[in-house]
């Protein structure tokens, strides 16, 4: 098993996107029960998950715009927001990490009606109130500021995170339409599904972004969702 993870580390080019699932074809059952990362596939490459995140933030990078929010840091913001972004703003749960805003989104709202964008990517699934952590978040957008939303679907358990404050959910597209329509009218409410069956199987076997071609990681199959978007616009009135 380990010459076989040592051949996929070297072989990082296009020939490797043919043969991993040759490979795999080819192991024994007890070697196909390991993963080839446990670590999402980032010490291979770009996490495929990470390919639909950034895929949906720059499908809808016009949203981020004037005071932008982002929980942990701010490079989502700096990334896709461009010169649109006249105050980018940094949330975290704990202080010391040089956020703007410290707070438990789940149990407070420190500040109403002050962002026109929150970018709100993989935060649901580790927080265990979800439905707080909704109307608070909704609660910091001004009259048609928009809350963008991913969460995963068809994934590991985060152990780092599980073993920090817990890794609670995942979701399907009904879920994540439900929790926000229970808040806001349904037009206010886009939701996207990224992935499909061969994504998945890569992503939970620790596979990078560079061993799938394009065709095969933007083929979307809803029954098959490795990552989930929404866009999420408080009404003006």
């Amino acid at each position: 098993m380990e010459l076989f993870r040592d051949k996929l580390r070297r072989n990082v080019g296009g020939v490797v996107k043919r043969s991993v699932r040759a490979v795999l074809d080819q192991l024994p059952l007890h070697n196909k029960l390991e993963p080839i990362s446990r670590n999402f596939g980032i010490d291979r490459g770009v996490p495929i998950d990470r390919h639909y995140i950034e895929a949906f933030l720059a499908q809808h990078r016009e949203k981020i715009q004037g005071a932008v929010l982002e929980i942990a840091d701010s490079r989502y913001t700096r990334r896709f927001g461009d010169n649109r972004v006249t105050q980018p703003l940094v949330m975290h749960v704990k202080d010391g990490f040089g956020a703007d805003i410290v707070c438990d989104l789940s149990k407070e709202c420190p500040r109403e009606g002050f962002a026109d964008c929150f970018i709100l990517t993989q935060v649901l699934p580790f927080v265990y109130d979800v439905r707080s952590t909704i109307k608070n978040a909704l609660k910091m957008l001004k009259p048609g500021g928009s809350l963008l939303v991913t969460v995963g679907g068809i994934t590991q358990v985060s152990r780092d995170d599980m073993d920090q404050w817990g890794h609670f959910w995942s979701f399907t597209d009904l879920a994540l339409r439900k929790l926000f329509e229970a808040e806001l009218p349904p037009e206010c409410v886009q939701v996207q599904s990224f992935g499909n069956v061969l994504a998945a199987t890569s992503f939970l076997y620790g596979l990078g972004k560079h061993e799938l071609t394009v065709a095969e990681l933007d083929h979307f199959d809803r029954d098959y969702p490795v990552i989930i978007g929404a866009v999420v616009t408080r009404p003006m009135a």
